[in-house]
């Protein structure tokens, strides 16, 4: 006859529940990695992983799910989307594309020249921002959606 252990349940569900914190958190190292290498070079404090923001980005990565639009979510924080078709669409992919944007970014005017777009990069190093949550989600059409949310946000003009 097999007792059932009133514990168990509970041990089991913080067993499970720990495992998804811990991958929550090592989930986010491939966005918050780059992040913080392309700050160091401007020597500007390091981002950390924010779980809040990391749900409010994987939630609206779902809400576009159906048609992938490079669509701002309109929310409290800063944002940086990205859109890549390729298996090798990464975190990596995406940050490395915002980082980019660096050659067009002008320190001494504090403005993108050549009438070229750096807000992505500017977001990325923004001093004030210092928390991080990313989400990446494949499109039911193909694609891949790239949805990273700084807080305090950044890229305020005159700033």
């Amino acid at each position: 006859m097999t007792h059932f252990n009133r514990t168990q349940p509970l041990a089991i569900f913080l067993f499970i529940f720990s495992r998804f914190i811990a991958v929550s958190t090592a989930a986010g190292l491939p966005f918050l990695i780059p992040h913080n290498q392309a700050r160091a070079q401007v020597g500007v404090q390091p981002l950390t992983w924010n779980k809040t923001l990391a749900t409010y980005a994987r939630e609206y990565a779902y809400q576009r799910l159906g048609d992938c639009k490079l669509q701002h979510s309109g929310g409290p924080f800063g944002e940086n989307l990205a859109l890549g078709y390729a298996d090798q669409f990464t975190a990596l992919t995406a940050v490395d594309m915002w980082v980019g944007e660096k050659q067009y970014y002008d320190y001494e005017s504090n403005s993108c020249v050549g009438g070229e777009s750096c807000l992505h990069y500017t977001q990325v190093v923004w001093k004030d921002s210092v928390h991080l949550g990313c989400a990446k989600a494949n499109c039911y059409e193909g694609g891949w959606f790239v949805i990273c949310s700084y807080d305090p946000p950044g890229n305020y003009v005159g700033d």
